[in-house]
C-alpha cells in the first residue's frame, strides 16, 4: 500500500506547476488593466447620469453581477467567433475565426467581469466626495475634466483602493476557471501534474498555498499604496 500523504511528491511537482504562474499573472493583470478603463467609462457615465448610456451601463453591471465568471467565459469563447463568422458574411471578409488566441477570448471575459465590479466601486467613490468641492470648482471656471483630474479622483482613488484590491485578489482566483477552454494557468497546470502521479490532494494543496501567496503579497502592496494615498489627510489633521 501506498503512501496515504506524499510530502516528497509535492516538493518535487512545485517547479513544474510554477511554470504557468506566468500565465495567470498576465491574464489577471491585463484583465485588470482592461477592466479599470471600462470600470471609469462607466462609473464616469453612471456618476454623471449620460441619458441611455447610464442605462446600458447599469444594464452591464447587473447581468455580470448576476452571472457567474464561467458562464461568462463561455459566452464569450463561443461568442465571439459567432459574430466574426457574421462578420465575414455580412462583409464579405475572410477574417480567420479560428486563428484568434483562446488568451485572448480569457482576457475579454475576465475584464469585462473585472469592469463592472470595479466600476461600482469607482462611483462609490467618487459619491463619496462631497458635492460641494465639485461645484467650488465650477466657481472658480474649471472644466469638469479639470475638476476631475484634480480634485475628485485624487480623494476618490484613496477610498477606492481597498475594494479594487478585493476585485484583484478574486480576479487572480477567476483565473483558474480558463483551464476549461484548455488555457494552461496554474490550475490546469496542478491538474495536470496530479493525473500523472494519481496525487490530486496533494497538488492542489500546492496550488493552493501558491494562491494564497500572490493574494496575500498583492493584498500588502496594495495595503501600502493606501497609506500612501491617505497620507494627506493625516498631514491635514
Amino acid at each position: 500500500m501506498g503512501k496515504i500523504f506524499d510530502p516528497a511528491f509535492m516538493l518535487q511537482s512545485t517547479p513544474e506547476i510554477l511554470t504557468a504562474l506566468p500565465v495567470t499573472l498576465v491574464l489577471a493583470f491585463i484583465a485588470a488593466g482592461i477592466g479599470l478603463v471600462i470600470a471609469f467609462a462607466v462609473a464616469l457615465a453612471r456618476y454623471f447620469k449620460v441619458r441611455v448610456l447610464a442605462e446600458i451601463c447599469k444594464v452591464y453591471v447587473s447581468y455580470i453581477r448576476g452571472t457567474p465568471a464561467l458562464v461568462q467565459i463561455m459566452l464569450v469563447y463561443f461568442g465571439i467567433p459567432l459574430f466574426l463568422r457574421f462578420l465575414n458574411e455580412y462583409l464579405g471578409t475572410s477574417f480567420n475565426v479560428n486563428g484568434v488566441p483562446r488568451m485572448v477570448f480569457a482576457i475579454v471575459a475576465l475584464s469585462f467581469n473585472a469592469g463592472a465590479y470595479m466600476s461600482e466601486t469607482i462611483r462609490s467613490a467618487l459619491l463619496a466626495v462631497d458635492v460641494g468641492q465639485l461645484e467650488a470648482a465650477y466657481s472658480v471656471n474649471m472644466s469638469v475634466r479639470q475638476a476631475l483630474v484634480r480634485i475628485v479622483i485624487p480623494q476618490a482613488f484613496a477610498v477606492a483602493i481597498p475594494p479594487l484590491a478585493n476585485t484583484l485578489v478574486s480576479l487572480i482566483k477567476e483565473t483558474s476557471l480558463v483551464f476549461t477552454i484548455s488555457i494552461i494557468d496554474l490550475m490546469a497546470r496542478a491538474r495536470i501534474v496530479g493525473a500523472r502521479g494519481y496525487r490530486f490532494f496533494e497538488i492542489y494543496v500546492v496550488v493552493s498555498i501558491i494562491y494564497w501567496i500572490i493574494c496575500a503579497g498583492i493584498a500588502r502592496l496594495l495595503g501600502m499604496a493606501e497609506k500612501r494615498a491617505r497620507k494627506y489627510e493625516r498631514n491635514a489633521a
